[in-house]
């Protein structure tokens, strides 16, 4: 059964276009949801994106229109959009207004859990007239993850921390996808149990959670292993990292069954034979 659900409003309540009249020239200013066009074969329609947009290589060939949160709606205007998509967040919410008024239809999109990115896929798919290429990528994500979860569910499950950023102090917290990447993979996250996507945290209360390992990027892990303050914790002194690659595991796009793959090989190497 496919996992694509086809939603009626975005993620700002707009009524989501049913079919692709408006798809004639779209610009995405959203990175996952343009490289999710590009996945489902969408990309001949695009007409710009924003500079942050950086999956795929091809992306380089299309416009550039700056920034995707709060953007020049005049730069936007400028490239004769049909169809403009938005990162959700209610620092975009006065673009959307403004591309209304000026007779542009929108799709403002949120994606922080693996859920969503399932629904993005299909509302694209549907806007874009690519319903069917949208399920295939869709229903094969979620393949590969369903995969690693059966790989993993029995085997122990390493008590883990993902620190998110320096200062100040966040943590990959029970609201983000990456929670649920870790699940799949076969891990335990240690806040878990903190609701927001990044929560606020101290050395202090990752040393009193005493997690097993901290899964960090090659220049981070060695900044966190030279700075005293980190020294409270002990994996930190015993030197248990877990690097991973950002380019797979920092957007909850199409290569989510991918950053599941290489996070359940890092916690689990006996599996790495399973998980090729």
């Amino acid at each position: 059964m496919s996992v694509v659900a086809v939603a009626d409003t975005d993620d700002f309540g707009a009524p989501l276009p049913r079919d692709a009249r408006f798809a004639a020239r779209v610009v995405s200013l959203n990175p996952a949801a343009t490289e999710a066009i590009f996945t489902i074969g969408a990309d001949t329609l695009l007409v710009g994106r924003s500079r942050w947009d950086e999956y795929p290589t091809e992306v380089s060939r299309i416009a550039a229109l700056g920034d995707g949160i709060r953007p020049n709606i005049e730069a936007v205007l400028a490239a004769r959009p049909t169809l403009v998509v938005l990162y959700a967040t209610a620092e975009n919410r006065a673009a959307a207004e403004a591309l209304s008024r000026a007779g542009v239809r929108t799709i403002a999109l949120r994606v922080d859990h693996i859920a969503q990115f399932h629904r993005m896929i299909a509302t694209l798919g549907r806007a874009l007239g690519a319903d069917a290429r949208a399920r295939i990528v869709s229903d094969s994500v979620q393949s590969t993850l369903d995969r690693v979860r059966t790989l993993t569910a029995s085997g122990s499950r390493p008590r883990v921390v993902w620190p998110a950023w320096e200062s100040p102090l966040l943590v990959i917290g029970g609201g983000s996808y990456i929670d649920e990447l870790l699940v799949i993979a076969g891990a335990e996250n240690v806040f878990h149990d903190m609701d927001a996507p990044s929560p606020p945290v101290s050395i202090e209360e990752i040393a009193k959670r005493d997690p097993d390992v901290i899964i960090t990027g090659v220049a981070r892990g060695a900044k966190l292993a030279a700075n005293p303050s980190w020294q409270a914790i002990r994996a930190v002194r015993e030197r248990r990292f877990i690097v991973q690659d950002p380019a797979v595991t920092g957007r909850p796009s199409v290569v989510l069954g991918m950053a599941a793959v290489q996070l359940a090989r890092a916690l689990h190497p006996e599996l790495r034979d399973s998980l090729r």
